[in-house]
């Protein structure tokens, strides 16, 4: 059991990614505070957590309000009295997906998508250092994206959070190290929920983008062929691995997650029937 008893308190885990890892840590024996924006989506998870033999309580939470992560803390403490992982996974994608020119980007869709991608993340952390601190010990898991390895095209504010999410990750890693307090990002690539693209509260479908099309990994978009598509739990379970002990010297860490080979690629065009050597196309090692 590789979360053993551990408290965690997880952001947007009524869908997606926050779901599929309160399912996951609550098998490995963590005892789970679901939070979500919708309450009711909250309260389901929390019932399948139940159902399957896991522990776990609910409250609604809005990740761009700060009494709302105070609370999602104390929820943890005053039930389990502590708390060893706050899961600062929930997020929005970019206001009319990829659809809106830069120059049409209003000043609101540039500060929704901060507000809860970015802020959202520093608000969830600062709710939890201070039971963290005073315990002597304490684990920020935060979810980011690729995207803060390489631009989404058309995702510009998207993309902008991101990149803020891994500085911030590496600060606190700083700020908060000699008190115990590790602070790492996921990265994922692939495998993610295709309710991201969906209304807050729209049915959780629990599957990822690729699930949701015929498979066929001799045309993937990732230089990895596998037989299956990347799904959720390849995600969570990167998730999975931060949040435990098994990370135990990891701090600072932006970690991609469920890559493929992606980000191994560069935007130059290569004939792949050179072999790799490169010969012929100019380029120097």
């Amino acid at each position: 059991m590789r979360m053993q008893d551990k408290v965690v308190v997880i952001t947007g885990a009524g869908s997606g990614l926050g779901r599929e890892s309160a399912l996951l840590f609550a098998a490995e024996g963590a005892r789970v505070v679901v939070t979500d924006l919708i309450a009711d989506r909250a309260e389901k998870v929390t019932g399948e957590v139940s159902e399957a033999g896991g522990q776990a309580v609910w409250r609604q939470a809005d990740v761009r309000v700060e009494a709302d992560m105070q609370a999602a803390v104390a929820l943890a403490t005053d039930t389990w009295g502590r708390l060893d992982v706050m899961f600062a996974n929930a997020g929005i994608a970019e206001i009319g997906f990829g659809s809106v020119a830069f120059e049409d980007l209003t000043l609101e869709n540039w500060n929704a998508v901060q507000a809860t991608n970015l802020t959202g993340v520093f608000l969830a952390a600062k709710a939890a250092a201070p039971v963290m601190k005073a315990q002597g010990s304490g684990n920020i898991v935060v979810t980011s994206s690729a995207s803060s390895y390489a631009a989404y095209p058309h995702f510009i504010s998207y993309t902008a959070s991101k990149h803020g999410v891994n500085g911030l990750v590496k600060v606190l890693a700083f700020e908060l190290g000699r008190f115990g307090i590790r602070v790492n990002a996921l990265c994922p690539t692939h495998g993610m929920s295709a309710n991201l693209a969906m209304a807050p509260d729209a049915p959780v479908l629990g599957k990822s983008y690729e699930e949701l099309q015929p498979w066929d990994k001799a045309n993937a978009a990732m230089p990895l062929r596998l037989d299956r598509p990347p799904v959720l739990r390849d995600n969570a379970n990167v998730a999975l691995f931060l949040a435990s002990d098994e990370s135990g010297y990891m701090s600072g860490v932006c970690l991609p997650a469920t890559d493929g080979g992606t980000l191994s690629r560069v935007a130059i065009i290569f004939p792949e029937d050179l072999g790799g050597s490169g010969l012929g196309t100019g380029v120097t090692s």
